[in-house]
């Protein structure tokens, strides 16, 4: 199964913990300072609010399964002549995963990712520079 994914910006965070709890009609999976994460099967979406001093889309993506949907993901954007960079064994957003990046016509970024399991630091490793 896939889950579109969404990562938004707020700067009211207490608020919008509030506002996306009501408009899913589910608590967050995980909170931690400044950041919450709903993974939600209807819809079908792993969607975060990180608090930020600019509010809206940080960046969206498709997480997969396992590494083999990773790669065949990955493997089509290269295809298509795509930029693209891999980010493997990235700790970010309390977890750690495998990534690859690309960018749309317009300029947001999207991650395709597989996540191998929880952190309990936020991570260092951030979106990288697709030109």
């Amino acid at each position: 199964m896939k889950r579109l994914h969404i990562s938004l910006g707020v700067t009211a965070f207490e608020q919008s913990l509030a506002f996306y709890s009501a408009l899913f009609g589910s608590e967050p999976s995980l909170v931690k300072d400044g950041y919450a994460k709903w993974l939600l099967d209807d819809p079908c979406i792993n969607f975060v609010i990180e608090h930020r001093k600019n509010r809206g889309l940080d960046h969206m993506g498709v997480q997969v399964e396992d590494l083999t949907e990773l790669n065949q993901l990955a493997d089509r954007l290269k295809d298509a002549d795509l930029t693209t960079k891999d980010q493997r064994e990235a700790t970010c957003c309390y977890a750690k995963s495998d990534k690859t990046w690309t960018k749309s016509p317009d300029g947001i970024l999207w991650e395709t990712f597989v996540t191998h399991g929880e952190s309990e630091a936020y991570g260092t490793d951030r979106a990288p520079v697709i030109d």
